[in-house]
């Protein structure tokens, strides 16, 4: 059996204050959206994907891989997105057993509406409250974990 490295104060600081951080500036950048544009960001993160790709449709295969989700909770969302008028899906033209969603016209307005106070609301918790400096090494943080965390493709 091996030994635990345990974390020393300044590491446990670290670590307790960027768990509690990371959860509160998230559930208030969640709550400040579904208030403000009536989504959860969820929907809004599949918005933005599907606004920002060609034609702005996309595989629901890649949907979910672009969200870290399982194909059930995507399929889930966008069914949601469907009642809504911001999505259809559609057949995939090459592929009769694949499926694309694509944002509609009304989807996108619905977006357009909730960016600039989703953005406000990132702005006024998060990048405000930092310096250049910080931001920059925020961004250098979250790149590290991320090269870390997510499987090499």
């Amino acid at each position: 059996m091996t030994s635990a490295r345990w974390l020393d104060d300044e590491e446990q600081r670290s670590w307790r204050t960027f768990g509690l951080a990371t959860r509160l500036l998230l559930d208030r950048i969640e709550r400040e959206l579904q208030e403000a544009a009536g989504m959860p960001p969820t929907y809004y993160e599949l918005l933005v994907l599907l606004s920002e790709a060609p034609d702005r449709t996309m595989r629901m295969s890649e949907l979910a891989r672009w969200t870290h989700s399982k194909p059930s909770r995507i399929t889930h969302a966008i069914a949601k997105l469907e009642q809504a008028g911001w999505v259809r899906r559609e057949h995939l033209a090459s592929d009769r057993r694949g499926w694309v969603t694509v944002l509609t016209g009304e989807g996108l307005s619905a977006l357009q509406a909730a960016a600039p106070r989703h953005v406000a609301s990132v702005r006024t918790h998060l990048i405000d409250v930092l310096s250049p400096e910080q931001i920059r090494q925020l961004g250098d943080i979250s790149e590290t974990l991320l090269k870390h965390l997510l499987p090499d493709d």
